[in-house]
């Protein structure tokens, strides 16, 4: 590569850094004069790169806004960051529909890394293990995500096409909150004017999405991403479990997160007299989050055999208030626990796998 060319290409580089490079700052990190730097612009406008004159006491060089990405230079750290963050966009399900632009993509700048760097990105791939496969969620459509998060910038409305997880399709109205990425899938939580409901909505199921007249206020609250947890723990399953258990609600938490169940602080005085860990403690404690306490916690599953080790886990007091399903499995864990836990000389049997 000539000097001059290789000039040409540091000089994209600085600009492709951000801000507005002055003249006397490019001569100088260029090694050449005023004029030279000048000259250079001039290369890369006759290539189609969009550079723009900024006029005035701190004017110099930018890059503009063109029709296309220009000449991208990325160092060796730069283009080990992108193709990761590539590979593992894909594997966690956080790419868009275009599965084959992310794969363009990465192959582009994987043939133009340097060898020895090419190298050590291979290793590293070849020793990286993921817990899902690779394409095991579905991703949603560009041009879909694209306009909702145009609306939820705007505060617009949205009208969506929608199939169900039934398979029903629809049409929807929405005022949209947010994007929420969450174990491998896109959601959209908001509100639909027509029922005054809040409504949650996987990406990957909006068919289109076009942007309605009109503005709306987001309402005081919970985040998108704690409307999106919320959502999942009041969702309508098979089961609905309500528990009261001892503890902090960060003990709770650890096995039973936001996602996943209800926490509230429940006054022990009241409703659990007669029980062992009653802390005697005022009320107004209940709403202590570190305060160990009794509390009301809900959720909703479509199958309860998961649940009894992990109350067990939780090692906390706790009771089942509903449904008895659950106090019997509960009781059933118990007993193969105890089976486990019986010396070897007592003459028991070992429990049953099953």
């Amino acid at each position: 590569m000539s000097r001059p060319t290789g000039r040409v290409l540091t000089l994209l580089e600085l600009l492709q850094s951000g801000g507005v490079r002055t003249v006397a700052e490019l001569a100088d990190r260029l090694g050449v004069d005023g004029r030279t730097v000048r000259r250079y612009v001039d290369h890369l406008i006759d290539l189609d790169v969009p550079v723009e004159a900024v006029r005035g006491r701190y004017g110099g060089y930018r890059l503009g806004a063109g029709y296309r990405l220009p000449p991208l230079m990325l160092g060796d750290d730069e283009a080990l960051a992108v193709l990761l963050g590539l590979v593992a966009g894909r594997r966690a399900g956080l790419m868009t529909a275009a599965d084959t632009a992310g794969e363009t993509a990465a192959a582009k700048i994987r043939r133009v890394l340097p060898e020895r760097v090419a190298r050590r990105l291979d290793a590293l791939l070849e020793s990286l293990a993921f817990t899902d496969a690779p394409g095991a969620f579905a991703t949603p459509d560009v041009e879909v995500l694209l306009t909702l998060a145009d609306a939820v910038r705007h505060r617009r409305p949205v009208a969506l096409t929608y199939t169900d997880r039934d398979g029903r399709r629809g049409a929807r109205t929405l005022h949209p909150y947010g994007i929420v990425a969450h174990a491998g899938r896109w959601y959209v939580p908001g509100t639909d004017p027509g029922i005054g409901a809040d409504r949650t909505f996987r990406l990957d199921r909006i068919e289109g999405a076009r942007t309605l007249p009109g503005s709306f206020e987001v309402p005081a609250g919970p985040d998108p991403a704690e409307r999106v947890l919320s959502g999942f723990a009041t969702a309508a399953y098979r089961h609905q479990v309500t528990l009261r258990i001892h503890g902090t609600v960060a003990q709770i938490r650890a096995r039973l997160p936001a996602g996943v169940a209800s926490v509230d602080g429940v006054d022990s005085m009241d409703s659990m007299d007669g029980m062992d860990g009653m802390d005697g403690a005022a009320p107004s404690a209940a709403a202590d989050p570190a305060a160990q306490r009794w509390r009301r916690v809900e959720l909703r599953a479509e199958h309860l055999d998961w649940l009894p080790p992990v109350l067990a886990s939780l090692d906390r007091p706790f009771v089942v208030e509903r449904p008895a399903e659950l106090r019997d499995l509960v009781r059933a864990f118990a007993d193969r626990l105890a089976s486990c836990a019986a010396p070897p000389d007592s003459g028991e049997p070992p429990p049953d796998p099953a």
